[in-house]
């Protein structure tokens, strides 16, 4: 751990105007955190997305000993409690969630386990679980606990907890990511369960320590709950609500929603039915639902034949790059294709449409693309 990059790294997260996306894009111009406070105005100013105000934002931050000093206090207490700090440019940082536009630059994390797992899943829902979520829950995770997923959720009441236990009780690794700083937990009840994960999986937060758990720190909470999963299942929720929240995220980071169907009648039931209703989440009834979907079945492998492929001539460059990328590692995830062409989401799901049209390509499960 560098401690002096890491205390620009924390003091540049507390600087009032400077978000996330600003924050990543001045580490693109800059290289570092350090460099950032080293720059001068003029220089700042020719950072895309910087202007007058974000500029002079930096420089009161640069002479802010308070900043500097609350950011050392910060340094200690990771040092003397075991916990490890994910800068964006790490490889130890959820490398699903780094492929997100808004995701936290600096996350802070205590546990063992590997936060860019294959297969990591977001299991959440009301915090007002009934007995039939509990037991969706609980069976769900049972069924999952051959394939060794990391189960992620929000360490909350209801199904969120379940969904934690469960994992612990069928030798899963599962992470909570909170909506305040590692000095405490929220709710409380819950620090027996989070010390247990702490062996087997761990607690993750975008907060420095003495953050509360305010009400607007969760929807932030939950688009790393999102982010850095491949999935999210959504198990029991009313038709409003923090699962909800979580859901639109996913959409917004392409990532797959499912949701378990309820009675007509019932109010925890309502949000889940109408995410189906809406195709804005997939219908599932069990494990074996979830896995068809994602494309995660057990398969015997089997040995590839040698293709020739040639591109047509008419193909813009973005489609040829698209082309090549996939024949070079087929199937390639959306997020794999984003990341490497520097595309947008956008941009790119209009191109894959278009190949896809021409069938060159075909979509398969889990938002995977191969050659046709």
């Amino acid at each position: 751990m560098n401690t002096n990059e890491l205390l620009y790294q924390i003091t540049l997260k507390q600087i009032h105007g400077v978000g996330d996306v600003i924050a990543k894009n001045l580490i693109a111009y800059c290289g570092s955190a350090s460099a950032i406070f080293k720059a001068k105005r003029d220089e700042l100013l020719k950072i895309p997305q910087v202007g007058e105000y974000v500029a002079q934002f930096i420089l009161n931050g640069k002479s802010d000993a308070e900043l500097f000093k609350r950011a050392e206090q910060e340094v200690h207490f990771i040092e003397d409690n075991n916990i490890k700090p994910l800068f964006f440019t790490e490889s130890a940082y959820p490398n699903k969630l780094k492929h997100c536009h808004d995701a936290p630059i600096l996350l802070f994390y205590k546990g063992n386990a590997d936060l860019n797992k294959e297969k990591i899943v977001s299991v959440i829902g009301t915090r007002n679980a009934t007995e039939y979520g509990k037991q969706q829950t609980e069976k769900l995770i049972r069924e999952l606990s051959a394939e060794n997923i990391l189960v992620v959720s929000g360490l909350a009441y209801g199904i969120d907890v379940y969904a934690h236990k469960a994992a612990l009780a069928n030798n899963l690794d599962t992470v909570g990511v909170l909506a305040h700083g590692l000095d405490e937990l929220y709710p409380s009840l819950h620090t027996n369960i989070a010390n247990k994960m702490i062996h087997q999986g761990g607690l993750l937060t975008e907060f420095i320590s003495q953050t509360n758990p305010d009400k607007e720190n969760f929807p932030k909470r939950n688009r790393i709950v999102a982010g850095m999963s491949d999935a999210v299942i959504v198990v029991e929720s009313k038709r409003s609500g923090g699962a909800l929240i979580t859901a639109e995220i996913a959409h917004t980071y392409n990532r797959d929603v499912f949701a378990f169907p309820g009675r007509a009648e019932e109010e925890f039931s309502a949000g889940c039915n109408m995410l189906i209703k809406r195709n804005k989440a997939g219908l599932i009834e069990n494990a074996a639902d979830f896995l068809y979907a994602m494309g995660w079945e057990q398969a015997p492998a089997k040995k590839l034949k040698s293709i020739q492929f040639s591109l047509p001539v008419n193909l813009s460059e973005d489609e040829n790059q698209i082309i090549n990328l996939i024949k070079d590692s087929q199937p390639v995830h959306v997020d794999e294709i984003c990341n490497k062409l520097q595309l947008t989401p956008g941009k790119a799901s209009g191109l894959l449409l278009q190949l896809e049209f021409g069938n060159l390509i075909k979509s398969l499960p889990g938002k995977l693309y191969a050659l046709n």
